[in-house]
């Protein structure tokens, strides 16, 4: 019965799953993107001090100094490498297994830190800020985003 409930939590997180054609706008608006690890950590950090706290290696540091370091740089590319990952495996319902795995190992691991939905939910408006800004958007690739992230989220949140 609990396989039951959590096969249909996951199927309704992810009740819309990308087209071919939004996985490929969100793929190519990332790819102008995902070589800026420490921009986009900065930035996300820069808009939400709260988060920046969460890591014990961050904490109480001056983010300025921390944007140069190798610490911030390696951190930054374990997270735009996770959402790489993701990117690349949307579209493509075969790779839900795959998505599922990362994302609830995800979870779990934030999970057990105490962290809330809200800071996911504004890291989430912070790395849509840094698209927006860094990449030609339109109504098209927005929806898909969104779309795109409304899947990863829910599917995340049914793990916290």
């Amino acid at each position: 019965m609990k396989f039951l409930v959590l096969a249909l939590c996951i199927a309704a997180a992810v009740a819309a799953p990308l087209s071919a054609d939004e996985a490929s706008l969100v793929r190519g608006s990332w790819a102008q993107v995902k070589h800026s690890e420490v921009d986009i950590l900065y930035y996300i950090f820069k808009a939400n001090p709260d988060i920046m706290a969460k890591f014990p290696q961050f904490a109480g540091k001056d983010l300025e100094t921390l944007k140069g370091t190798g610490q911030f740089a390696t951190h930054a590319g374990r997270i735009v490498g996770f959402v790489s990952e993701i990117v690349a495996l949307m579209g493509n319902s075969a790779n839900m297994p795959a998505m599922e795995t990362l994302i609830k190992d995800m979870a779990a691991n934030h999970k057990a830190r105490g962290i809330p939905k809200a800071q996911f939910n504004e890291f989430r408006a912070s790395l849509v800020s840094y698209l927006q800004s860094k990449v030609s958007w339109n109504d098209s690739l927005g929806a898909a985003w969104t779309q795109g992230l409304d899947n990863v989220f829910n599917m995340m949140f049914s793990y916290l």
